[in-house]
């Protein structure tokens, strides 16, 4: 399941060296944590993109499932000062074995059936960057890390469902669009949504 590159130090962050970013597989213990990330990254991420009341609808579509978490497929990253021996979680994202494309625990439609590495696109999943730390490469290393055990786990395509805020992240990281939808919301809201895939 890709366990061999969780846990290692991954990066330096920034040109004056000082911190680095590490990684490890989340716990039930992170869950707070993870949820306060993901609260604040929908309302202030999405600010350029969406109405007050979609970005209100689309939490009935977002957040954390925490299945990822019992399958050790969710990441959490974390900021260490060199030198220092505490952390801090700054961002997390997962990928999953199972149909779920995206949504939290909340979201219906939910489908925990496995997928055939052989045939299917692996999913890449809940993506948050705590705002304070947006456009710093935490994105960019969780899709890293989860497309390396994906392709560990026998799978050759990624697929994600992007917001619109997530896109340009995810072309440049070499998704592509597949399909571009307006998602229906128990508030009789639309929420626009793009399916895009890789191969990995």
């Amino acid at each position: 399941m890709g366990s061999a590159v969780i846990g290692l130090a991954t990066s330096v962050v920034g040109s004056a060296t000082s911190q680095r970013f590490l990684h490890r597989w989340a716990t039930v213990a992170d869950i707070p944590v993870i949820s306060a990330i993901m609260d604040a990254a929908i309302s202030e991420l999405q600010r350029d993109y969406l109405t007050t009341a979609q970005i209100a609808a689309s939490r009935e579509l977002m957040g954390l499932d925490t299945r990822l978490i019992d399958d050790r497929t969710y990441l959490v990253i974390e900021i260490q000062a060199v030198g220092e021996t505490s952390r801090e979680i700054v961002g997390c994202g997962g990928w999953s074995k199972r149909k779920t494309l995206f949504g939290g625990n909340h979201t219906s439609g939910r489908d925990a059936a496995l997928l055939d590495p052989a045939r299917d696109a692996a999913p890449v999943r809940a993506m948050y960057t705590r705002p304070d730390w947006a456009r710093q490469g935490i994105g960019r290393l969780v899709i890293e890390l989860c497309e390396t055990a994906a392709r560990e786990a026998g799978f050759s395509r990624t697929q994600l469902m992007a917001t619109l805020s997530g896109e340009p992240l995810y072309l440049a990281c070499g998704y592509r669009p597949r399909e571009r939808l307006d998602v229906d919301t128990s508030a009789d809201i639309t929420v626009p949504m793009i399916r895009m895939e890789k191969a990995i």
